[in-house]
């Protein structure tokens, strides 16, 4: 490595998501019919009193800067989001507005993690935290959740990792990579384990909070346990629920010290988030949200039709996620088989670029969440994409060879 680059960035490496939807997305230039079921965003478009107000925003010349954590119209949309839907009540000093949900999460480990902090992360984990935790100076706990207890963080083994190092735990339902919601009682134990350890902070990935299926509902830990509300740190933004994932807003909230903290960190860095896009998500975050029932049921029937074709195919095993649109699936069986071309397929990886590179089908491979010989699967695309996708992985995986 050169060595104008930093030391830091021996460990970092480039999105692994990004890099396959990128590599897919070449192939598709090239006029070659690539599905590309690695994406992690909506394919519905943004809803169209948001696109309105925004062009109302450039209109009205909002186009200046505006305060670093945000306008105070969208934070006060956000204190209304958390009463209205959580029952968590904050004030304006409690939200930064970011750019995206990513930059919330890095800002504060950025402006929380000393050299050697510990961070309890679940596997499978949204591949972007370790890396944060890592460009901190934190180093990652990580305990790895099976799939026979639905990929969820048992109190127990919490318990077992924190130690007196342990700054933060993450928390993320539903799921990315697995889909797997929290429900009160997991939440309310995990609290139980937490109470104990006042030391420990809490950061809750909630940007899936609003695709969820199956009658479930949403909770997050400081609904569920009112005790932890000053240790507890939620991220959201409006990417997934309002398929704005293009116009980069997210937010934090938690105690009043630590979000100015995460906002000086901001003032040196981007500054305030768009202000064009900040005007859309006030309309987001206050408008109807009658589209979104519409969206949910067709996520979920698409969920519902990839389980069911690939749910027969001999090597593949998937759990039935109850939010977010991802299936997470094991290869393992899959393992130690060789393909036409005589290549043995010895991991997940070895799998993912065999189905890329003989069937045009870019997944993501689990290693890239902490879980070796899994796959995932978005199926935020048309029903007729995601049938073809299917239909490619059913040939691929009946043509691998003992």
């Amino acid at each position: 490595m050169s060595n104008v680059i930093a030391k830091r960035m021996l460990g970092i490496k480039p999105s692994p998501i990004l890099s396959i939807t990128d590599r897919a997305n070449r192939s598709k230039a090239k006029g070659l019919q690539c599905c590309v079921m690695s994406a992690g965003e909506p394919d519905f478009d943004t809803p169209e009193h948001i696109k309105q107000a925004a062009i109302t925003a450039i209109n009205n010349g909002k186009n200046k800067y505006t305060a670093v954590s945000g306008t105070q119209e969208l934070k006060e949309a956000i204190v209304n989001k958390f009463e209205r839907d959580n029952g968590l009540v904050y004030k304006l000093d409690q939200i930064c507005v970011t750019v995206g949900a990513k930059q919330a999460l890095y800002n504060l480990f950025m402006s929380t993690i000393n050299d050697g902090d510990e961070v309890i992360i679940s596997a499978p984990y949204w591949a972007s935290y370790i890396d944060m935790i890592a460009i901190a100076g934190g180093k990652s706990v990580i305990i790895e959740c099976k799939q026979k207890n639905d990929f969820k963080l048992l109190p127990a083994l919490l318990e077992e990792k924190i130690t007196n190092k342990t700054k933060w735990l993450v928390i993320n339902s539903p799921s990315n990579p697995t889909g797997a919601v929290y429900t009160y009682n997991d939440l309310k134990d995990i609290a139980q384990v937490l109470l104990k350890y006042p030391h420990v902070n809490i950061v809750t990935d909630d940007i899936y909070e609003h695709i969820i299926y199956d009658d479930q509902k949403f909770f997050n830990i400081a609904q569920v346990e009112s005790k932890l509300y000053k240790r507890v740190f939620i991220i959201n933004g409006a990417s997934k629920a309002y398929s704005m994932t293009g116009w980069r807003i997210g937010y934090i909230a938690g105690k009043n010290d630590v979000i100015d903290a995460v906002s000086t960190i901001q003032s040196q860095s981007t500054s305030n988030p768009n202000s064009i896009a900040q005007a859309a998500t006030v309309a987001a975050l206050n408008g109807s949200h009658d589209f979104l029932k519409e969206r949910v049921d067709i996520f979920r029937r698409r969920r519902d039709m990839v389980i069911g074709q690939l749910q027969e195919i001999p090597g593949l095993s998937i759990f039935v996620p109850n939010g977010a649109f991802y299936l997470f699936i094991s290869c393992n069986d899959l393992m130690g088989r060789r393909t036409k071309k005589g290549k043995l397929i010895e991991n997940d990886l070895d799998f993912g670029e065999y189905l890329l590179d003989d069937y045009l089908v870019a997944v993501v491979p689990g290693i890239a969440f902490g879980m070796q010989n899994f796959i995932r699967i978005s199926y935020a695309a048309s029903e007729e994409q995601l049938s073809y996708g299917c239909d490619q992985i059913t040939k691929a995986c009946k043509s691998l060879y003992e």
